[in-house]
């Protein structure tokens, strides 16, 4: 692959003895927005975190470190947050960053027309102390915080304003294909679902470790394309590599692999507030799932070790809850796992009333999640030999989203990574009851309930003695099992494939940040 080679670049470049290069990229899912507040979901977030900034953000090691702010600070005893502004920071159009432009951030993010706005359900108010200095008030003590807004980024409120982009828009505005954050890199170029061309950002207030001159996101949907392009050199990296590829990839030359575990879980969602089934061939049937013995058969019917090994080749590691273990919180008290039992789940759906078993309709994203749809047809064989029958209906994530946030389905595959990494963070989206006044529940589709875990969320929150919270924590773990509110199946792996003069770090999150990246 040609590649452009200047003194000017040379000397431009902050990395040692790096000569300044050219970087492509293939990924399976293009963001489906530019907007930082329009869509809460990981191909959207890991991508703009190049481009947009925070308070503050994670490091290489996963910790919290200062970006847009350099400090903060309980106020009291914890009423909450004073943050500290980094002066001289400029967006890339060159307007400067004040305090002003956090507020803004706030309101928009945490607005009804947001997709970010549960992460702000603990605030009570945002206060401009100065032009570098603010506070954020919390409902009450709130120890990880800082830690919950890593993804939080800030916009220009004078530019979002002379766009007529104040709030973000589900059918699109200016801040859908347009950008101007503070980040690393500005977006020269983007053509949705064919290139996004990213270029440094001249006056970023940071220390470049990367040598790029110009880089370039294409995306490739099909995975043995992707792999082709990597191989023949037409891109630097892939994301993902596919499974059954990994041994081959190894024993090349001119390429990497770069393997670990990502901090997402994979699971099964269920309707639980719907009266009736949606895709069912049994025009009354009611809604089998709303039955937690039913819910419960799914369990016992899906062979977790099998798909490790079969479709995941090996690379995934089983699950028991919706966090990982190596998530702050994670319960590892809790037992009583669904075991792969064909008979017992045969028995939970007699016992409800389903001894013939019942036909529904599967939803399943086809470019979302390392084999999504393979990983569902699984599923679905599974589950029919136990009598429940489902016809799998895989699609593009962009419109995978519309159709369970429409109600258009009567299972659904999910994966779900904490931003905060702490098992707070899934209880808050994925387990609380909806509540849009109190921005709770927001990616809680079926509408699951349980007074008990909505009871004890807000004290999870607030709790400041780490054996206290987790005895709160390992309680909502128990109660989301017993009612098998979910099935977690496996933590997903994170599998990337890099030619061989390419440096960069993979984070379990699995963003990938360009500043990291020299190309040798």
């Amino acid at each position: 692959m040609l590649r452009k080679l200047s003194y000017a670049a040379l000397i431009a470049a902050f990395a040692p003895a790096a000569y300044a290069e050219e970087f492509t990229w293939a990924v399976t899912t293009d963001p489906q927005t530019m907007d930082p507040h329009a869509v809460n979901s990981a191909p959207v977030l890991g991508f703009l975190n190049n481009v947009y900034e925070g308070l503050v953000r994670r490091g290489q090691d996963m910790a919290i470190e200062p970006a847009l702010a350099t400090s903060w600070e309980l106020i009291g005893a914890g009423e909450g947050w004073r943050f500290n502004l980094r002066e001289g920071v400029t967006f890339q159009d060159g307007a400067a960053f004040t305090a002003q432009d956090v507020l803004f951030s706030y309101e928009r993010a945490a607005s009804e027309e947001a997709d970010t706005s549960s992460w702000f359900s603990p605030v009570s108010e945002v206060v401009v102390v100065d032009d570098f200095t603010v506070d954020i008030m919390t409902t009450s003590p709130n120890p990880i915080f800082p830690d919950s807004i890593a993804n939080w980024m800030i916009m220009d409120s004078g530019w979002a304003e002379a766009n007529d982009a104040v709030r973000p828009n589900p059918d699109g505005n200016y801040a859908t294909l347009n950008t101007n954050g503070t980040g690393a890199f500005s977006i020269t170029n983007r053509e949705p679902g064919l290139r996004t061309v990213l270029e440094p950002h001249a006056d970023w207030w940071g220390e470049a470790a990367h040598n790029i001159t110009r880089a370039e996101l294409t995306p490739i949907q099909n995975p043995a394309t992707a792999l082709a392009a990597l191989l023949s050199g037409d891109v630097d990296f892939i994301n993902p590599v596919p499974v059954q590829d990994v041994a081959r990839l190894k024993n090349h030359a001119n390429v990497k692999v770069i393997q670990g575990i990502e901090a997402r879980v994979i699971m099964l969602g269920f309707p639980h507030e719907a009266e009736a089934l949606k895709y069912s061939a049994e025009t009354t049937q009611a809604n089998p799932f709303a039955d937690p013995r039913v819910r419960r058969a799914v369990a016992h019917a899906i062979n977790v070790p099998a798909i490790l090994q079969t479709t995941m080749r090996g690379t995934a590691e089983a699950v028991n809850q919706l966090v990982s273990p190596a998530m702050r919180g994670y319960s590892d008290t809790l037992g009583g796992e669904a075991v792969f039992d064909q008979a017992a789940a045969r028995g939970l759906l007699a016992e409800a009333g389903y001894a013939d078993g019942f036909s529904f309709g599967l939803k399943c994203p086809n470019d979302r999640y390392l084999n999504d749809e393979a990983v569902c047809q699984a599923i679905t064989a599974m589950l029919a030999q136990v009598g429940m029958r489902a016809t799998l209906d895989a699609m593009p994530v962009q419109n995978y989203w519309p159709e369970l946030r429409a109600d258009n389905y009567d299972m659904y595959l999910l994966g779900w990574s904490p931003g905060t990494f702490d098992a707070e963070h899934p209880i808050r989206f994925l387990a609380s009851t909806p509540n849009e006044e109190k921005r709770l529940g927001s990616w809680n589709f079926g509408g699951y309930s349980n007074a008990r875990v909505d009871e004890l969320l807000p004290i999870i929150q607030s709790e400041v003695d780490d054996l206290k919270r987790q005895a709160m924590l390992d309680e909502v773990a128990q109660i989301l099992q017993d009612e098998t509110a979910y099935v977690p199946l496996y933590v997903q792996p994170l599998v990337w494939g890099a030619r061989a003069n390419i440096d960069l770090v993979q984070r379990p999150d699995n963003f990938f940040i360009l500043r990291w990246v020299t190309v040798n």
